[in-house]
């Protein structure tokens, strides 16, 4: 019998000065058994990143053809694509043919640093990609902060985010591998 999945419940409230967004999510994330508690608050900032009433959460891990999260446009045209980790050549060329912005979130500073010079120069050419990683003390402590059921609030000034949840606070600031 399969395991499956855990969910989490967050509310999270976003104070993005560098959007001007400013907006509380009710958010329900089912964590598959083989993701742990860093990719899941992976998930979360970036949705944090690039919040809007159209952001969703997708299958994820379950799906081949989806990111971890996307946001339509009424049209249903992908506006922007977002995964995490390492993924292939194959797949990033593909997200950046469908949609308007592609943003990948990378974690695991040594290996993304590995990845990243195996694909950049095949990557380099796509204006709407960006890459980021995010610093392994900061996914270790954002994981600390993890709970069945959480309130969280992040602080989004000048690209560097401070996310709380009100006894415990970490500070992230994602370094930019490709800005699109």
């Amino acid at each position: 019998m399969a395991i499956k999945s855990t969910i989490f419940k967050a509310e999270i409230q976003i104070t993005d000065l560098d959007r001007h967004y400013y907006q509380d999510h009710s958010l329900t994330l089912a964590r598959h058994p083989s993701e742990n508690a860093e990719r899941m608050m992976l998930r979360l900032l970036a949705f944090a990143l690039h919040a809007s009433e159209t952001m969703v959460f997708t299958k994820g891990l379950s799906a081949e053809n989806e990111p971890e999260l996307w946001q339509k446009s009424l049209s249903n045209e992908i506006e922007i694509w977002i995964d995490l980790g390492q993924p292939d050549e194959k797949r990033i060329r593909k997200a950046c043919g469908r949609a308007r912005e592609v943003f990948i979130y990378t974690y695991n500073y040594r290996s993304a640093l590995t990845w990243w010079e195996q694909v950049r120069n095949k990557l380099s050419r796509f204006d709407n990609l960006s890459v980021l990683v995010i610093p392994d003390e900061a996914l270790q402590t954002m994981a600390t902060l993890s709970q069945r059921s959480m309130q969280l609030r992040y602080m989004i000034q000048d690209g560097e985010i401070l996310l709380s949840n009100g006894e415990e606070s970490v500070t992230i600031t994602p370094e930019k591998l490709l800005a699109a």
